[in-house]
């Protein structure tokens, strides 16, 4: 009997992670207190929603792929990385654009939608490397005095300062754009700008 009970229990055990449920990484993953839990970062986080998984100090903080999908296994769920990330950014909720404003606007194809206004990103040294391959790059695409920004997948890494080519995630359109800090990127007439601006420091 005793035997039974502890086979049913190392069972139960390891049926844990079998059981997880399934998420979603938020396009513009944000938080509001400098806690990140996992209800910033993923859609159908249902209970574990509340676990804190991060302290934001600045600005934003910067996950590893893997070290969030080991911190959402603990918690039951299950995030698989469809497409492949690297690093995950969750910004501070003030400083990022609202949620009905992402995918506003595609650059590529010349469209816009609702105007954002939001700070001016924090800077980076010239020719310090701020975006690498996969990570979530939110792109700024300013004209006559209208910001409109995107959140989208880099394509490639890029220095402060170098162009690089970010995937919307919405219109899955590619946007020639521009690095101006980490995480953020400019395009169209905003990214001659910031280029010009970054050449004469």
């Amino acid at each position: 009997m005793r035997a039974l009970i502890l086979a049913a229990a190392a069972a139960l055990t390891f049926a844990g992670p079998a059981l997880a449920g399934p998420v979603t990484l938020k396009v513009n993953p944000v938080d509001s207190d400098g806690r990140v839990t996992l209800g910033d970062l993923f859609d159908g986080a249902g209970a574990a929603s509340n676990v804190v998984v991060g302290q934001r100090a600045g600005p934003s903080i910067v996950f590893e792929a893997g070290q969030l999908q080991s911190l959402a296994r603990q918690a039951g769920l299950d995030w698989a990385n469809p497409t492949g990330l690297r690093r995950v950014v969750v910004r501070n909720a003030a400083m990022a654009p609202a949620a009905s404003a992402v995918g506003a606007v595609d650059a590529a194809a010349g469209t816009a939608g609702p105007a954002v206004s939001r700070p001016a990103p924090v800077r980076a040294a010239l020719g310090e490397r701020v975006i690498n391959r996969n990570d979530i790059v939110e792109v700024a695409y300013e004209v006559g005095g209208v910001r409109l920004t995107i959140s989208g997948r880099a394509e490639g890494a890029a220095a402060v300062g170098q162009r690089l080519a970010v995937r919307n995630l919405q219109s899955n359109r590619v946007i020639d754009a521009v690095a101006t800090a980490p995480g953020q990127a400019a395009a169209g007439p905003a990214a001659r700008a910031s280029t010009q601006q970054l050449a004469a420091r």
